[in-house]
């Protein structure tokens, strides 16, 4: 556990450093770095303690030892010069295992301040090797500031979901484990402590794993990663967690054919979402063909599966819903042979840093040929507000989750029926159903046969308390009238209208007169421009003066019962667009995108929602402005 000394040191190291080196991983690096430079100097001191000899700063790399760097006779550049000498030159160290060159590699000072050296060795110095947990645990804290990896879509996965994947898959002592996008080793970390744990006794004292067990266990464990910064941060973190010889190694796995023959009994990973610009350019070998990193990295590890291999994978929506071609035979292959569950995970999981919305697919080789069934579960809270602070709530789905989906597996496992197994938090369909119309979609609240509700509110279709109207043609057909269009260019991410640049064009009167605006109308965006532009978006039209007409790719909705209210309406539609909901009702037509749900002059509601499992979003209810807000308040809580 991570005491308040160590905390301490780590953010005066990170707020020594943050005027010269202001990007949070150059400063985990620096630290790194610095840290390991030390424990060798330590472990050299050890030896001579015990009348042994230096083996890290011996011969001409003697000179470089941690002492005489703190020696107070030396200048602030001298200081400097010798250290800067010395992080750029450790790899040629012949007295260095492998392990510390690969820390060291490429490594170099960024600042030229010899006063911040100075102050930034000193905090460092107080940092003492003992071999303990402590330090690990001190180092995940330094990781913990990343969060974000940049711009390939990579963020660090929060703890406490990684120690629930782990929990699900359960890792065994003589199994082998791979991340194949490990970034800073989180899920090998967290996997090795579940061994350790699961072999220990009531006071945490590992009891049922002999010497050699041990040994072979660090061998157990191997990681991948594409960026070199990457395997030089999980290097030492696994190091400080008592791998000696940590199995991690620069590897593009969606590239490289080097290690396409080794093999793995688990597989956790949390692999980047977003690919480069013109796509990924894999090899033949994949059975998927696509240029999307996450489908080549969800079709990499599972056929990367020992035959009774299992998985633990989080993947954005799209994996879960997108009708494009690599995305349904990458469905249909983890239908068919690998995918056993699936959770839904709220939104904000990876705040600050990302809203995107995740889910975990859960692969075991062995349980899917046993059964017919696939499990779906939600979490909608996590143990943490779902705000950027991410604080610590009283409201936690992920243990009864863990326990239900666990009743499930173990079932599978010994052949009982599942038949009568409710989960609270989920739900458990046959697999023919999920194949039933060739989409293969793995969201699991559009299988339910009944919707249910937690709503004190009435339920209300919303076909039945709005009109529908379809926009403007431009038609030719006189009397013709110059009128403002707004089109799906004029609406902004945050469902408002930006009318900085409206179209004017002549059109019908005939066709003009039922189809002005009014304050508190929504338009809706029913056909995008291209395959890849969902569709959904609406805007609120609170523009009170002018007159203004929309588009034939959109929508008008308008509430015409008066007990509802369209600020209310306007809140769910532009949350079912942003959490994905409407991209799920897509069709294409032609190279467009079409909400299958809109048709003509109107919008079926019905449709709507039973095929998103969202009737009870749709209500209306009696009373004042601020009433009808406090149902939306507690469905989205990013518009409180």
């Amino acid at each position: 556990m991570l005491d308040i000394d160590t905390k301490r040191r780590i953010d005066t190291a990170r707020d020594i450093l943050v005027g010269k080196v202001p990007d949070p991983k150059s400063q985990v690096e620096q630290i790194t770095i610095a840290l390991i430079y030390k424990f060798m100097d330590d472990m050299d001191a050890e030896s001579e303690e015990f009348g042994g000899n230096r083996k890290f700063f011996a011969g001409e790399f003697a000179r470089y030892g941690w002492a005489k760097l703190m020696h107070s006779g030396m200048g602030g550049f001298e200081t400097l010069n010798l250290y800067a000498e010395a992080i750029t030159r450790m790899p040629e160290n012949p007295g260095i295992p492998p392990l510390f060159r690969d820390i060291f590699k490429n490594a170099y000072l960024p600042y030229r301040d010899p006063g911040t050296l100075r102050m930034f060795l000193k905090v460092i110095d107080e940092f003492n090797y003992d071999h303990s947990e402590r330090l690990g645990d001190a180092f995940e804290y330094l990781l913990s500031v990343l969060g974000s990896q940049g711009d390939a879509g990579q963020f660090r996965t929060p703890r406490h979901i990684i120690d629930f994947m782990v929990a699900i898959i359960d890792p065994k002592k003589t199994e082998t484990m791979l991340d194949p996008a490990c970034g800073t080793a989180g899920f090998l970390i967290s996997s090795y402590k579940h061994i350790l744990k699961s072999n220990s006794d009531a006071k945490g004292e590992t009891t049922s794993l002999t010497p050699d067990e041990m040994g072979r266990l660090a061998q157990n464990f191997k990681g991948y990663d594409i960026s070199p910064d990457m395997v030089r941060l999980s290097l030492a973190n696994m190091y400080l967690h008592g791998f000696v010889d940590p199995h991690i190694v620069e590897y593009d796995t969606l590239t490289s054919q080097d290690r396409w023959n080794e093999y793995a009994d688990v597989i956790l990973a949390n692999p980047p979402f977003m690919s480069p610009k013109g796509g990924i350019k894999p090899h033949n070998r994949f059975s998927v063909q696509s240029k999307r990193s996450e489908v080549l990295f969800v079709d990499y590890m599972a056929e990367h599966l020992t035959p009774g291999g299992r998985a633990g994978i989080i993947v954005p929506e799209g994996i879960i819903f997108q009708s494009q071609t690599a995305y349904k035979q990458l469905r249909k292959m983890l239908v068919e042979e690998y995918l056993v569950a699936v959770i839904s995970l709220p939104a904000g999981v990876f705040n600050p840093y990302s809203g995107v919305k995740t889910s975990i697919l859960i692969l075991d080789k062995s349980l899917a040929r046993k059964t017919n069934t696939i499990a779906f579960f939600k979490v909608e809270n996590d143990g943490f507000g779902l705000g950027a602070q991410r604080r610590e709530i009283d409201k936690n789905d992920l243990p009864q989750v863990r326990a239900e989906i666990g009743e499930y597996l173990r079932r599978v496992h010994t052949g009982e029926s599942v038949e009568d197994l409710r989960p609270t938090l989920g739900l458990i369909v046959q697999r023919e159903k999920i194949a039933a119309n060739g989409e293969y979609n793995l969201s699991g609240e559009r299988y339910r046969d009944t919707v249910v509700t937690r709503t004190q509110w009435p339920l209300v279709r919303l076909r039945e308390m709005c009109e529908f109207r379809s926009g403007l043609w431009r038609g030719k057909k006189e009397p013709l009238r110059v009128v403002k269009i707004l089109r799906n260019t004029n609406f902004t991410k945050n469902g408002f209208l930006n009318i900085e640049d409206v179209a004017e064009h002549p059109v019908e009167v005939g066709q003009l007169e039922s189809r002005f605006l009014q304050y508190g109308d929504i338009i809706l965006e029913k056909s995008g421009g291209g395959p890849t532009q969902p569709v959904g978006r609406v805007a609120l039209f609170n523009i009170p003066t002018g007159e203004y007409s929309y588009s034939n790719f959109t929508t008008r909705i308008r509430v015409i019962d008066k007990r509802a209210n369209s600020l209310f309406v306007w809140l769910i539609l532009n949350h079912l667009y942003q959490a994905g909901v409407t991209e799920r009702l897509q069709k294409q037509t032609s190279g467009i995108r079409n909400l299958g749900a809109c048709r003509n002059n109107h919008t079926d509601g019905e449709a709507t929602q039973s095929r998103a499992g969202l009737v009870h979003h749709f209500t209306k209810a009696e009373g004042t402005h601020s009433v009808l807000l406090r149902p939306v308040a507690d469905l989205l809580p990013s518009y409180r």
